[in-house]
């Protein structure tokens, strides 16, 4: 067997893939929350907006639209759930790392629409 054939060569193709896998499935989810919070003008990155949503309360919004609110707080849950499968899969740091890059496309898909996180 050579080198390139060795189990080991082929190791880091599924660490890739894996980690597509999951970068992929964040960033659909995530690109639907942004897109809601959009329609509602929640600033979701301000500091307690995402716990405001997650706690079901609609005053956060700037702009009422009762379907699309209860879709976000979904799809907020949602996120939360996957990210726990995701630190058990692939541990807090990269874990971490792959939310990190998500946030950073929608920062620049929606700029300083979302609120800005605390520093």
């Amino acid at each position: 067997m050579a080198d390139d054939d060795s189990p080991a060569s082929h190791a880091g193709i599924g660490e890739g893939y894996r980690h597509e896998r999951w970068l992929k499935h964040f960033e659909q989810i995530d690109l639907e929350i942004g897109r809601l919070a959009t329609m509602c003008q929640v600033q979701l990155l301000d500091p307690g907006n995402i716990e405001r949503v997650l706690k079901n309360d609609a005053l956060v919004c700037g702009k009422a639209n009762p379907a699309a609110f209860a879709k976000l707080r979904q799809l907020l849950m949602m996120h939360y759930s996957v990210r726990d499968q995701a630190l058990v899969s692939l541990g807090e740091d990269e874990t971490m790392a792959i939310i990190g890059e998500v946030v950073g496309r929608l920062r620049t898909r929606f700029g300083d629409s979302l609120g800005k996180p605390a520093t």
